[in-house]
């Protein structure tokens, strides 16, 4: 995301050293050095289960769209839906936003906001979208079920840049760059609550830790990381030191740990929020990491790389990089959001106006205890397999006579025999280890009918 150490100016108001000009480019834009000139121009989730094992995913195999999205000039933030429906992106040299049908990957709508719009965030009922305008301070609110915008931007801050929801919807926590502050906005009335909250210089992200009693912010310059007490808006006295120039940050969904993504030391910390220390050493990643997006089922981290025009995958259990996605060559991919079926990751590629679409593959899983069965009596039972793509269920053993299992999982048919079967259910998709599952299936014998006595029924003798 672009950061300025004045406020903006059209070029001709610029008047800097070559030495501030140079620490200029080192902190970076929503593109490439070689696009300065325009971009200034641009300011104005019975049996035994005697054993199971779930597959552990690796991304590795996760793919690539060939055929990016086209939306506006310079891409920039990225968030989905709650219903995972669209995909709302900033486009930071068009004043707009593109809206995406995630089912087709189609632009539907393009929603003019205000300028250089860079940070995007949707409420938890998703009803509506709000923007943050750094070219003139101000945040819009977009009305999601028509993509209208509210006439009067809510005025925050100097260079607002991320934008965070509590998890309730209520409040709105926004980053001013410029103004060392940081705005928090009601969103029943969307006015701004109270004075603006000082932190340290150049807040850039925002998140909001999952059970919503913290906003952490990333300080671009002082390579730090505050942390507000959200009940009373106060900051704790200690900031956290993490990396090198912090762009991005994003909390696992238990709220244990967020991942902060350190652009000028190509790495990204990792902080322990039950005491705000950083755990391990940082995680390198690729070069000049922008922004981070953690899976719903909390796995794996998505870091955007600018320079590499990649995507580096971070399996959060040891915190290693277990594969390196490569986008479009030159393309300077930005934001990262990540549908939460958690099986598709969208990122914004600033520098060719487009959106890749990953489809994240997922190692298979598979859980069950199916109930015992009776002779003669029909049987169903659907074992719970996940993965992407669809795994395929198999068994080794002998199944009771009566019965299959198709490919999906499902166990049935009438069983003619009893006994105890052992059997090893395994489901695999290609991606990463197969889950397999042992069961000991139980058909019981068939109850014996009424006894009637040795003489049968009797009936009725008469008189």
């Amino acid at each position: 995301m672009v950061t300025f150490p004045w406020p903006l100016r059209a070029p001709s108001e610029v008047r800097t050293t070559w030495k501030e000009l140079n620490f200029l480019t080192v902190l970076d834009r929503p593109h490439p050095r070689t696009r300065w000139s325009r971009a200034a121009a641009a300011l104005g989730a019975g049996a035994l289960a005697a054993a199971m094992t779930l597959g552990v995913g690796t991304a590795s195999a996760d793919t690539v769209d060939p055929t990016p999205i086209p939306v506006g000039a310079e891409p920039a933030g990225v968030a989905i839906t709650p219903d995972g429906t669209r995909a709302y992106v900033t486009n930071w040299g068009a004043g707009a936003v593109s809206v995406i049908n995630t089912s087709d990957n189609i632009v539907t709508a393009t929603v003019p906001v205000g300028s250089l719009p860079q940070g995007v965030a949707i409420t938890p009922n998703g009803l509506r979208a709000y923007v943050t305008n750094r070219g003139n301070n101000t945040v819009s609110v977009i009305n999601t079920s028509d993509n209208t915008v509210d006439p009067t931007p809510i005025t925050v801050g100097s260079e607002p840049i991320g934008v965070a929801i509590t998890p309730d919807g209520l409040r709105a926590y926004v980053s001013n760059a410029n103004g060392n502050t940081v705005s928090v906005i009601n969103t029943t009335d969307n006015t701004v609550t109270t004075t603006p909250i000082p932190v340290a210089a150049n807040p850039w992200a925002v998140a909001i830790s999952p059970n919503g009693a913290h906003a952490y912010v990333t300080h671009r310059n002082s390579n730090t990381v505050s942390v507000i007490n959200t009940t009373d808006n106060t900051v704790n006295p200690t900031p956290i030191t993490v990396g090198q120039g912090p762009t991005s940050i994003a909390f696992t969904p238990d709220g244990l740990r967020a991942y902060v993504v350190n652009l000028e030391s190509n790495s990204v910390s990792v902080i322990n929020t039950s005491d705000n220390t950083v755990t391990g050493a940082p995680i390198p990643v690729g070069q000049r990491p922008y922004q981070v997006a953690i899976t719903p089922d909390g796995q794996r981290a998505y870091v955007s790389n600018r320079t590499d025009s990649t995507v580096s995958v971070i399996n959060t259990t040891d915190n290693t990089v277990t594969t390196t996605i490569n986008l479009p060559a030159g393309g300077n991919p930005f934001g990262v959001a990540i549908t939460p079926d958690g099986l598709r990751a969208y990122v914004t590629n600033n520098a060719n106006a487009t959106v890749s679409v990953i489809t994240i593959e997922i190692a298979p899983t598979l859980t069950g205890a199916p109930p015992a069965g009776v002779v003669g009596q029909p049987y169903s039972y659907a074992f719970t397999v996940t993965g992407q793509p669809t795994p395929t269920v198999t068994a080794v053993g002998t199944l009771p006579a009566g019965l299959t299992l198709t490919e999906a999982g499902i166990l049935s048919g009438t069983p003619t025999e009893d006994g105890t079967f052992p059997v090893t259910f395994t489901a695999s998709n290609g991606i990463g280890t197969p889950a397999t599952l042992d069961v000991t299936l139980t058909i019981t014998a068939a109850p014996e009918p009424p006894s009637t006595g040795s003489l049968g029924s009797l009936g009725n003798f008469g008189s």
